[in-house]
């Protein structure tokens, strides 16, 4: 191959014959495609050959005129649609009317003369279509049925100047791409005048099923059923049988036109109704499309033709859109569900960030489980295998993610599927080594005496073993410092399998489940338990937030510390603040705030993302919206109110419990169990800040690794070890040694993961499963949703995708994917929250509650249907959405 490759360098025109996927910089992904399918036994693809881009750049590029344009649209926004409109044009003409220098005309005639006199197929093929990793199929143009050289000489042009059409220049402003860094060649093919046409996915496009192929197949030529114009039958094919049909009556077909080009014609009645494919051809082209599958590795989106009862492939190309299937090696079904989705933290994690969750997993003794798409996956298989670990699972992610939990009872009544189910051991009620047991016994002595004590006991057990890492991680380097944070993992397991810790957690949310079905069952109050957690002790994210609010006082009253912070830098923040009045007073109140909480940040279970202690700036929006939308004092005054609510709701249900028959009876363990929330439930959240003050310290001596590892020469970037797993960068840090390239590689396949949307459900089938909602009882329109925390609010919508970005005001509501505690600070300037991911039991739920605002989570795709600055009703009691 780089035998070809070298040859084909500095050349104008390529046969598909001489053409592999290792020529895509010179014919593009189309071109490397056909040139790939050319050498597949037993596929048939019309002759052709390449007008590469090395033609391109002599002609176009060379031309100062045309690289003047090029450079201009440099400046245009993606939404500005005439300022593209007009640059385009100008580009396009330019183009069109181009000379073809002699040399390369020569080339592409004597191209033309081995096909014969044919009618041809005139193709775009650019640098950045038909990949892998992205498709920008449809950019650029496609000429068919073009017949004579200087027509196909006028079609090459054409496709050039394709490349700044209004379209494909917007397009790649909007992907981030250079203008210059696509080029384009052009695929000159015999044309094919079928009698039918259409795609073949061997993947179901709209499921994933890695094991079921569809295929779009009509009459006459393909482009009829892309373009619109026409219907197509629709068949399923799964290991050799057809399972589905869908035959659609076509009444026009595209065909070509005597004087070049195509025309549509009406199909005479008698094949209207008729199914374009026989059984026999849909099986013989799914056969094929296997075949080409397992040429390019990977599922394939295919256009073909059907021409004198042979099959011609027209084109193939990687279906972008499919999740990865996470892997299995036993032959059986498997049922995968999202650990992210879990964890509030959906994004895709650097490959340093995946091998420090694992590793705490493994201390924890469970598995973190598999990764794909860089993002971790739980095979639930031995738990829907088991009847009693099938029940409780279910109710547990009911807790934490109604719609995930709604598509493995999907995946359940698939019994045929289901019979083939993977079986293992269960990692449910898995609470180490000392088992269920101790961790009862603490639950009962904890809840039966209501143990104030508990709470702020395992909290400075913590703080303790944290000051401990933090003296002893201190001066540790080289391998001694990978053996320390090993080792400290052990203690970190301890912590969190600590019986009176796990007992502790579980009171609290006993506890508000007894008062919310209680209350339900005794009074009809739904949700009770939202009001009373309000204000409750030890939550330290709602800390979080409350506590910018007092550093917020803190800068108010200093226009010179506001002007700083509103254009500061991350290495200019703080140590800019001293020189201005009232600097000192905000540094110290803002250098206590990070001291606190600096190891929090968006997506914080990777410990590769950037912490608030290393990068302050990210809190500026939200400390200025502070100062903006509050006056002083603001953070007693809620944590007043919230502590009135709390109260006020707890004597009312004690009041109207009373009054029922046996109400005293009812008052008295209502009132122990309203008590043990206030004293329990905000321990719940404490667990994840206890490893993020870990990993704080973590990354701070191993960055210092990484710094030492740039003096030395053997990394460029300090952040080129977030994508080396734990052991590779203890490794590199003992050879001095590392493959430059495999860094550059695991940056590429992060940068493509993160653009993948992680399904909640996956089977080893590469099925995505998507739960659903029963809608019935709605309002009309409305968006469903599950009810996290009570109460109904109108707002504006604010649409958040990320908290450095964050721009609210008082009152609005906050509309996300998911949040995580980092988030906290953001909902004490929100007045309602709508989440795309989330249960009653996660983390932006128990803050909502926290600082009572009307929440509703599990809104699939709230922030693509959810309109920035629209007017909208959020019901936390019902679970719903109303757009106003």
């Amino acid at each position: 191959m780089t035998g070809r490759r070298e040859h084909a360098m500095g050349a104008y025109v390529l046969g598909f014959h001489d053409i592999d996927k290792t020529l895509l910089p010179l014919v593009g992904g189309k071109g490397a495609n056909l040139g790939e399918l050319s050498a597949v036994e037993g596929v048939r693809v019309p002759p052709g050959f390449c007008v590469t881009t090395e033609a391109y750049r002599a002609v176009v590029e060379s031309d100062a005129t045309i690289a003047a344009l090029i450079d201009g649209l440099s400046g245009l926004r993606a939404d500005d649609r005439a300022g593209i409109a007009e640059a385009s044009a100008r580009l396009r003409e330019a183009v069109e009317t181009l000379p073809v220098p002699a040399e390369i005309e020569d080339d592409i005639l004597r191209r033309l003369g081995e096909l014969g006199d044919v009618p041809c197929a005139v193709r775009s093929s650019a640098t950045a279509e038909d990949l892998p990793s992205s498709s920008f199929a449809g950019q650029q143009d496609t000429y068919l049925n073009v017949r004579g050289a200087p027509a196909v000489l006028a079609s090459v042009r054409r496709c050039w100047a394709s490349l700044f059409t209004d379209r494909a220049v917007a397009y790649r402003i909007k992907s981030g791409f250079e203008h210059r860094a696509v080029r384009v060649s052009v695929v000159v093919q015999q044309m094919v005048f079928p009698e039918a046409a259409g795609i073949m996915f061997t993947a179901d496009p709209v499921t994933c099923n890695r094991k079921v192929v569809s295929i779009d197949a009509g009459f006459g030529l393909g482009e009829a059923f892309v373009s619109g114009v026409a219907n197509a039958d629709n068949y399923r094919v799964r290991a050799g049988e057809i399972t589905a049909r869908n035959v659609v009556t076509q009444d026009i077909e595209l065909r070509p036109s005597p004087d070049g080009g195509t025309e549509e014609r009406e199909i005479e009645p008698a094949r209207r109704h008729v199914q374009t494919l026989s059984d026999e051809q849909i099986l013989r082209l799914e056969r094929l499309g296997r075949r080409i599958e397992s040429h390019f590795g990977r599922p394939q989106d295919i256009e073909w033709g059907l021409a004198g009862g042979e099959f011609q492939i027209l084109q193939s190309r990687p279906i972008t859109t499919l999740y990865p299937v996470p892997g299995t090696a036993d032959g059986k079904n498997h049922v995968f569900m999202s650990y992210g989705h879990r964890q509030m933290m959906t994004d895709a994690f650097k490959p340093l960030g995946l091998s420090l969750f694992a590793l705490l997993h493994d201390r924890l003794g469970r598995s973190a489980g598999t990764v794909s798409g860089s993002r971790f996956y739980k095979d639930v298989s031995p738990e829907l295998s088991s009847s009693w670990a099938r029940a409780v699972t279910l109710k547990s992610l009911g807790q934490v993610d109604v719609l995930m939990a709604n598509a493995l009872r999907q995946v359940l009544t698939r019994k045929d599927f289901v019979r083939d189910l993977a079986h293992g051991k269960t990692s449910m009620l898995d609470f180490g080594e000392g088992g269920l047991l101790p961790m009862a016994r603490q639950y009962l002595k904890m809840s039966g005496k209501d143990d104030t004590e508990a709470v702020p006991e395992l909290i400075a057990e913590n703080e303790r073993t944290v000051e401990e890492l933090r003296r002893g991680i201190a001066g540790k380097s080289g391998d001694e410092l990978f053996a320390y944070i090993l080792d400290d993992h052990d203690v970190l397991a301890r912590l969190t399998f600590d019986p009176r810790s796990v007992a502790a957690a579980f009171v609290g949310i006993q506890a508000v489940n007894w008062v919310n079905k209680r209350m339900k069952a005794w009074l009809g109050v739904q949700n009770a338990a939202d009001a009373i957690a309000q204000s409750a002790d030890h939550n330290v994210v709602a800390a979080m937030g409350l506590d910018l609010l007092a550093v917020a006082d803190a800068v108010r009253p200093y226009p010179a510390v506001v002007e700083h912070l509103e254009r500061a830098g991350r290495d200019t923040l703080l140590i800019g603040l001293d020189g201005l009045e009232g600097g000192p007073e905000a540094r110290r109140a803002l250098e206590g705030y990070l001291r606190t909480y600096g190891m929090h940040c968006s997506g914080d279970i990777d410990i590769t993302r950037t912490r608030w202690s290393e990068d302050p700036t990210q809190l500026v929006p939200l400390l200025l919206s502070n100062v903006r939308n509050f006056a002083p004092g603001e953070r007693a005054r809620k944590v007043e109110r919230g502590r009135a609510e709390a109260e006020s709701t707890i004597a009312g249900l004690l009041e109207r419990l009373r009054a029922l028959p046996g109400g005293e009876r009812k008052a008295k363990k209502a009132a122990r169990q309203m008590s043990l929330i206030r004293h329990f439930i905000g321990y719940r959240e404490y667990s994840k800040h206890a490893l993020l003050q870990r990993y704080e310290l973590y990354k701070r001596a191993l960055l210092a690794e990484a710094a030492e590892l740039v003096a030395r020469g053997v990394i460029r970037d300090p952040q080129d070890v977030y994508f080396l797993s734990l052991e590779e960068f203890r490794e590199v840090v003992r050879t001095g040694r590392i493959d430059p390239a495999l860094i550059d590689e695991r940056r590429e396949a992060f940068e493509e993961d993160r653009k993948l949307t992680p399904p909640r459900v996956i089977t080893s089938e590469g099925e995505v499963i998507s739960g659903e909602y029963d809608t019935g009882a709605l309002p009309e329109g409305a968006l469903a949703g599950i009810a996290v925390s009570s109460g109904v609010v109108e707002g504006r919508a604010r649409i958040v995708l990320s908290m450095d970005e964050a721009d609210v005001e008082e009152g609005d509501i906050l509309v996300t994917v998911y949040t995580d505690p980092s988030w906290s600070p953001l909902f004490v300037s929100v007045k309602g929250v709508v989440m795309e991911v989330g249960g009653v039991m996660t983390h932006g739920a128990v803050v909502a509650r926290e600082y009572g605002l009307p929440a509703v989570v599990g809104v699939e795709n709230a922030t693509r249907r959810i309109e920035d600055g629209r007017l909208i009703r959020v019901n936390g009691t019902e679970g719903y959405v109303e757009l106003l």
